[in-house]
């Protein structure tokens, strides 16, 4: 058994001619790799994250990388007011909007008999509710065009148990059930909503807040006998946001190779 990964794929054009939002873009993980992985595609892109400094250097990185800088824009998606002004920046320097890609989380441990009200209620924050603002924002102009594609990103976790990740499993599975529900009021209007279900995907930014011995064990229970590489994710999330994902809509995929 190879635990290489393969080799990073070229574009095809998957995304040509389309403009996609991505949210949490900054950094090292999904969100910064599905922007590169849409530019690559021939997307017009916009980054949005919190961090200012983070977001700059990222959009630099995409711009180094691809040859293409994407657009910015700050945003705090737990504040409705950053929201409401992210989609109206990205309207303004992208056009009508036809992909948005939900990636903001955040993660942590607890066990539920240690756990505060504030550590839950900000994990489901940032995890869950914002993927109902950022909908909420995005929707009415895909409506009003009858087309567009939203992309969410959720977690082995909302299907499987892991101790002290109670409040993270608690907001994934959350996020599936919105995909699914929020996916048959979209369909009506010409608009799909799909959702991606990583199970360990290394990042230094993973790897800089999680053990290595639990980075070990999670990577153990994978087939492959290796984490996914972040762009690995970033491909999924590319085929749910193009065409040829065209007849599939309220569907979570799991990007995983974890045995049953």
């Amino acid at each position: 058994m190879s635990r290489t990964p393969p080799p990073y794929p070229e574009g095809h054009n998957l995304l040509r001619g389309k403009s996609v939002v991505v949210t949490a873009a900054a950094g090292t993980g999904i969100g910064f790799s599905v922007a590169k992985r849409a530019v690559e595609e021939g997307a017009r892109v916009l980054i949005s994250d919190f961090h200012e400094r983070r977001l700059g250097e990222a959009a630099d990185r995409i711009k180094d990388e691809t040859g293409t800088r994407p657009q910015t824009a700050i945003c705090d998606v737990t504040r409705e007011d950053d929201v409401q002004a992210l989609h109206r920046a990205a309207r303004d320097q992208l056009g009508e909007i036809d992909v948005l890609i939900n990636n903001a989380g955040l993660g942590g441990s607890a066990e539920v008999i240690a756990m505060k009200d504030d550590e839950w209620n900000r994990v489901l924050d940032v995890t869950l509710t914002s993927v109902m603002r950022m909908s909420r924002a995005f929707l009415p102009s895909m409506y009003a065009r009858g087309d567009g594609v939203i992309v969410n990103n959720a977690s082995v976790l909302g299907w499987r148990a892991q101790a002290e990740q109670s409040h993270y499993a608690a907001a994934k599975a959350g996020v599936m059930a919105f995909t699914r529900c929020s996916a048959i009021e979209a369909a009506a209007h010409g608009v799909r909503i799909n959702a991606v279900a990583p199970s360990i995907a290394m990042h230094a930014f993973l790897a800089k807040v999680t053990t290595d011995e639990l980075l070990d064990e999670l990577a153990a229970r994978e087939a492959f006998g290796r984490p996914a590489e972040v762009w690995e994710v970033a491909n999924v999330m590319i085929f749910l946001a193009s065409d040829l994902s065209s007849y599939m809509t309220g569907e979570v995929l799991s990007v995983s190779s974890q045995r049953a």
